[in-house]
């Protein structure tokens, strides 16, 4: 299975989602889902089964993020183009995307879930500095790859009409 596409069913993206997603504060917001998931996570040895309040929080915001923001006035950013790239990104199979890109985008996925480990046996642990280590090993290449998506978008805007209609000066 495409964990992609998978993630794509289970955020429920839409055309209106993915127009309130390009929101640059929707995109830049993003990045507090893994550090505060993991902070309400952290809590549970202190708030006992109150941390489920946290814990599900956490995961609201992780679903209602890119829709939390109205579409943007311009997306002529880098943020916005971001998210463009990862829609095209996800047509993969039907579009044709250079391999460079297919290639470090699934590199940098790799790459982020190196992070995962060191995340997971910290918030076994309740050790902070483990938390934090595969918190920022998983964030730092997110952010490349979300850069890359902008690479992508701009190499591909030209290609189909649909994208170039997603650029609002």
């Amino acid at each position: 299975m495409n964990m992609f596409k998978s993630a794509e069913k289970l955020m429920t993206m839409d055309e209106k989602a993915w127009a309130r997603h390009s929101n640059p504060m929707s995109v830049y917001t993003r990045f507090s889902c893994l550090p505060l998931l993991s902070l309400a996570i952290w809590s549970r040895e202190y708030l006992g089964l109150w941390s489920l309040i946290p814990i599900s929080l956490s995961l609201f915001w992780i679903w209602y993020n890119p829709r939390a923001f109205p579409p943007p006035s311009s997306t002529n950013n880098w943020a916005s183009k971001g998210t463009f790239g990862e829609r095209i990104f996800l047509r993969r199979k039907k579009l044709t995307i250079p391999g460079h890109h297919i290639r470090m985008a699934y590199i940098l996925s790799a790459l982020a879930g190196l992070g995962l480990p060191a995340l997971i046996y910290g918030l076994y642990t309740n050790q902070l500095l483990l938390i934090a280590l595969g918190n920022m090993v998983t964030i730092y290449p997110k952010a490349w790859f979300v850069d890359r998506m902008v690479w992508i978008y701009e190499d591909m805007k030209d290609t189909e009409p649909e994208f170039r209609e997603w650029l609002k000066p």
